[in-house]
């Protein structure tokens, strides 16, 4: 995966996508495809971003809720205390988990191993401090 074009080939063919633009692509990550008998899903939305306006990277990001709608303190510690593969952002309205990883050198691992980790963390604390699945 050295291009986003070639990491949105992949996640075009691996994942379902919801929405597509030039630099961003929101997809439904289901994890029916690690356990079978579970039908959750998680909204995860990969965007294009440039460093320094040359070096490309992917950002991953899920939205797990509204950040007027929770204890922030709450949140961010126990982000702090459960989990190794992201960060947490208000963006908009919105709290939102996300990873960034540069696109030259990025094997396929590196971004699908993340991608699941960061669905799987967004969907667990949406449960925890939002009451349910909303993205």
């Amino acid at each position: 995966m050295s291009t986003w074009a070639a990491l949105a080939e992949y996640v075009r063919d691996e994942y379902e996508v919801l929405s597509e633009t030039e630099d961003e692509i929101r997809i439904l990550f289901d994890f029916e495809h690690l356990d079978e008998e579970d039908e959750r899903t998680q909204v995860v939305i990969l965007v294009r971003e440039l460093l320094d306006e040359k070096h490309e990277w992917v950002q991953i990001a899920t939205p797990i809720g509204k950040a007027s709608e929770v204890d922030l303190t709450a949140l961010l510690t126990e982000i702090g205390l459960s989990t190794v593969a992201c960060g947490a952002a208000i963006m908009g309205e919105h709290v939102v988990l996300r990873h960034s990883l540069p696109l030259a050198t990025l094997d396929l691992h590196e971004f699908t191993d993340p991608l699941a980790l960061l669905a799987g963390t967004g969907d667990q604390l949406e449960e925890i401090f939002f009451g349910g699945d909303h993205y």
